[in-house]
């Protein structure tokens, strides 16, 4: 069963005590390898250990520690791979590891810490593993700019350690004082927050579902959170006034748990900022630094009115979800970029009033049929409409007018399996047609002569068409011309008759109709 993690709060249960048990053993080669389980209140995890790192193990302690050498059981030389001695060993094993922990209760010395992997699992261990590597290599990370990934486990860790109010530096060595960490975080400005997926190395941890507190970062400029649950995440809002660019992927089922984790505490919120309209029970900073925001492969279904924090917004990523229709954009004044490729949009009506200003627009991977809602975006460069269910040829001239329009891309679309789809495409363009690159590739010259054929057919059909209704037109009002002229009289109305001598109307209904249409 994975480890249910525990969770924030000031009230706080006596840590359990440690259990380590030797649960069995294989033979591995010419030498039996022994198989640990140990326990951490919810926490298990297993280590393998031949008998000689025992016995390393334990000349160290005695060296180091001054416990009793008599405690390990001894070497055998003969028969020492067979089944009774492996399984006396086992428990002898178990004793001497139970005896270790209870000699230790608090904080297990180095040595000991390591042959269980308290390094990997367990929470002072992970703390004084980090705070050892910040100090060795942590001005040097600061000072590089580079990207400082570290995993949700470790932050869990971190968090848990400031929570317990203990102290700093409970091992006794100045290199594993929690300040080294403390320090290295409040200066970072690229962080890189990574889950796994399922139980962590030996363990039964659920990384992605751990708690954990990022409010010790003062100064991100940069964040990548993937494979944690956004809704245990605490702190982030604390980099509002730095952090310039965030990604946030597998993590999330709606927008509000990254960008106002508060929400949920309050019944009616607006912006910081924004003209108050009715009852508001909480005013909510924006993020003012924030210019690139990456949210796919979430489980995100509406672009929600949390947008409204991210005014400054100019690169939006929201592919791989599950959006359906197009909302809120239009508070974001400052887009130029947006990505909801692989979403459930089906329709563009009105895009043009949410998406004003922008120039690239990725679309793929949607339900989409109609362009009709692209015709005014008329500062758009880079348009991806690919793997959609668009089949008419019509649909392209709502997009075959726009000034600024470069590079689009229409395949694996119904209409990309048409007879000449290039040429036929690249046609709708007009004399823009040389300046669109269709589908990721440049336009031949032998593309254009094609084009150019088009046109003049297309040409000479609307020229031949506008001919044909003129002279239609000219016959009908020659056929009305020539009809009977009914004069005004003054004699008082007759009665209309009824019988078989009704006078005929000039035009029968399908002759008015057909001349209505034209």
């Amino acid at each position: 069963m994975a480890a249910a993690a525990r969770s924030f709060g000031p009230e706080r249960e006596a840590e359990p005590a440690k259990e380590a048990r030797v649960v069995g053993s294989e033979l591995v080669d010419t030498y039996t390898v022994y198989i640990i389980q140990i326990t951490d209140g919810s926490h298990e995890w297993t280590v393998k250990h031949r008998y000689s790192d025992f016995h390393d193990l334990h000349e160290k302690l005695v060296a180091e520690k001054k416990i009793d050498r008599s405690l390990l059981p001894p070497k055998k030389i003969i028969g020492k791979n067979s089944r009774s001695l492996v399984e006396k060993r086992e428990k002898d094993l178990e004793t001497y590891l139970q005896t270790l922990l209870a000699t230790f209760p608090d904080v297990a010395p180095r040595v000991l810490a390591h042959f269980l992997h308290f390094h990997f699992y367990e929470i002072n261990g992970i703390t004084a593993a980090l705070a050892e590597e910040l100090f060795e290599k942590g001005e040097q990370l600061l000072g590089a700019g580079e990207v400082f990934a570290i995993g949700p486990l470790q932050l869990y860790a971190v968090t848990e350690q400031l929570q317990q109010g203990k102290p700093t530096c409970a091992s006794g060595d100045a290199k594993t004082d929690l300040g080294h960490i403390l320090d290295f975080t409040c200066r970072l400005k690229y962080l890189k927050v990574s889950g796994t997926e399922g139980p962590f190395g030996t363990s039964n941890i659920q990384e992605q579902l751990l708690p954990f507190d990022l409010s010790i970062f003062k100064s991100l400029h940069q964040v990548e959170i993937s494979h944690c649950d956004a809704r245990r995440i605490r702190g982030l809002v604390a980099s509002k006034p730095t952090l310039a660019t965030m990604s946030v992927r597998f993590s999330a089922t709606s927008m509000k748990e990254v960008l106002v984790p508060e929400a949920s505490e309050f019944d009616e919120w607006e912006p910081a900022g924004a003209a108050l309209e009715g009852p508001v029970t909480a005013v909510i900073p924006t993020w003012q630094a924030l210019t690139a925001l990456d949210l796919s492969h979430n489980s995100i279904s509406e672009i929600d009115e949390s947008v409204k924090l991210i005014p400054k917004i100019e690169f939006l990523d929201l592919s791989h979800n599950g959006v359906l229709v197009m909302n809120n954009l239009q508070h974001l004044y400052n887009l130029v970029h947006v990505d909801l490729s692989y979403n459930k949009l089906s329709s563009l009506e009105g895009v043009h009033t949410k998406l004003g200003n922008i120039k690239t627009l990725n679309l793929a991977g949607n339900l989409l049929r109609n362009l009709s809602g692209l015709h005014k975006l008329y500062s758009l460069v880079n348009l991806d409409l690919s793997d959609n269910r668009i089949e008419q040829m019509e649909e392209v001239r709502s997009i075959g007018s726009l000034p600024c329009l470069e590079h689009v891309a229409l395949l694996n679309n119904p209409l990309s399996i048409i007879p000449d789809y290039r040429t036929k495409v690249l046609a709708q363009f007009g004399e823009r047609a040389s300046e669109v690159c269709l589908d990721n590739t440049v336009t031949t010259e032998k593309e254009l002569d094609t084009v150019e054929v088009l046109k003049a057919i297309q040409k000479a059909k609307e020229v031949k068409s506008k001919l044909s209704n003129s002279e239609k037109k000219v016959s009908e009002d020659s056929r009305l011309a020539a009809a009977p002229c009914v004069r005004p009289s003054s004699s008082p109305p007759s009665v209309a008759p009824t019988s078989a001598s009704l006078p005929q109307p000039i035009l029968s209904n399908q002759a008015f109709s057909k001349g209505f249409h034209l």
